[in-house]
């Protein structure tokens, strides 16, 4: 075990720990890679492989409940074996692997596989990296180090789009030579990982102490109301594919179709770290309404949306949902976990936000084939406005046990 023993809190000591800075810079590179994948799959699924909306939306839920399943085992296992480094170095060595295979995608089964073991890397590094950052970080800061390592995942949000429109122009819309050089800043996040993160020590395990089962089934009441109001989140907010889907509709050239990335990584990027300071000082209830009222407005300035300005007025109001929120769900279960569970409480926490990221991709597959991009923004504003008096009935009923 190592000596290193950065979670020793102090009054003095409030600035954000160098192990939430690295994770971020970690977070940022691989985050360059996917969204270069990312941004273009849609779009290479549609026009090169001839799959349907509601196929897309199914890969998106699938791989989302892939990921967030093996997020489960990884956040127990983490816990139970006090090692988070090496099992997020395992899940960020599976995604870089996974970056390999997209070139090679001449049909969905290709995809599918990709996705399936990019999704399995996703799952067993998130739990661990948001253990680690709650292991490392005192209590009065962790909305402010939530916050920033979103944002810094963001900027490869924002970095990742960029560079895929500069390439589809310099290399005449070839998407599978984009796709190569994706693998790069993957490995190099993996590089990284490894050489500037120390494991913090850790509790020593009592006698007798095992992996049970039980520990998922007896997480204290606060971690679940949170569980609770994020699924009822997530279930309502679609999967950014069908932004991409859409920014096509409204007048884009497929080389400019990552632009839509572009600005909602932007927005949230610019929006996660000061939300999350802001969440330390006044709660987290407020800011959680207020990104359910932004999104409804997203969904409905999308439904209308004919011409491009109009789209990129929605998008800006998406990525301003996601600021509002993404930061502030990881925060809540930190603040509501016990110690000794933290990781197991983000396990479960990602997987029934996970299944329900597939129904609502399902759902909003479905609805796309039959009644086009509008019918799904449209259900998706209805569905927001009936989850935010849910999500906030839901927040005041634990706000005495849990800082929301």
């Amino acid at each position: 075990m190592s000596s290193y023993s950065e979670p020793t809190f102090s009054a003095s000591r409030t600035g954000i720990p160098r192990t939430v800075w690295i994770l971020g810079i970690v977070s940022l590179l691989m985050d360059i890679s996917s969204e270069m994948v990312q941004t273009l799959l849609p779009f290479y699924l549609v026009s090169s492989l001839g799959a349907s909306a509601v196929t897309i939306g199914f890969i998106e839920g699938f791989s989302v409940a892939i990921a967030t399943t093996t997020k489960l085992f990884s956040g127990i296992v983490s816990d139970w074996a006090r090692n988070r480094k090496w099992l997020a170095v395992a899940g960020y060595g599976l995604g870089a692997f996974s970056k390999l295979l997209f070139p090679f995608a001449t049909s969905t089964g290709w995809i599918v596989t990709a996705k399936a073991i990019d999704r399995v890397g996703k799952g067993i590094r998130g739990t661990p990296r948001d253990a680690l950052i709650a292991d490392v970080t005192p209590p009065q800061i962790r909305g402010a180090a939530f916050g920033l390592r979103k944002s810094l995942d963001t900027v490869g949000g924002f970095v990742g789009p960029l560079a895929a429109i500069g390439l589809m122009f310099a290399l005449a819309n070839d998407v599978l030579t984009i796709f190569w050089i994706a693998v790069v800043p993957a490995f190099l996040s993996v590089f990284v990982l490894m050489i500037g993160i120390r494991e913090p020590e850790s509790p020593v395990r009592k006698a007798g102490g095992s992996l049970k089962f039980r520990d998922v089934v007896t997480l204290n009441r606060s971690v679940w109301i949170v569980i609770i109001a994020a699924s009822a989140l997530t279930f309502v907010r679609f999967s950014e594919a069908f932004l991409l889907l859409k920014s096509e509709e409204s007048g884009f050239q497929p080389a400019w179709i990552p632009i839509t990335m572009v600005i909602m990584h932007a927005v949230y990027g610019l929006t996660a770290y000061p939300v999350g300071k802001l969440s330390d000082v006044i709660g987290r209830t407020g800011i959680l309404g207020a990104s359910m009222a932004v999104l409804v407005a997203a969904y409905l300035t999308l439904a209308f949306a004919g011409s491009i300005v109009v789209f990129l007025i929605g998008i800006v109001l998406w990525g301003l949902h996601m600021g509002l929120s993404q930061g502030l769900l990881a925060t809540l279960i930190a603040d509501a976990a016990p110690a000794h569970l933290k990781g197991t409480a983000f396990g479960v926490f990602n997987l029934v936000t996970g299944l329900a990221v597939l129904f609502g991709n399902v759902l909003a597959g479905l609805v796309w084939d039959i009644y086009g991009s509008f019918g799904t923004f449209l259900s998706g504003a209805i569905l927001a406005c009936i989850s935010l008096p849910v999500l906030v009935l839901i927040s005041r009923s634990g706000s005495h046990r849990v800082r929301l």
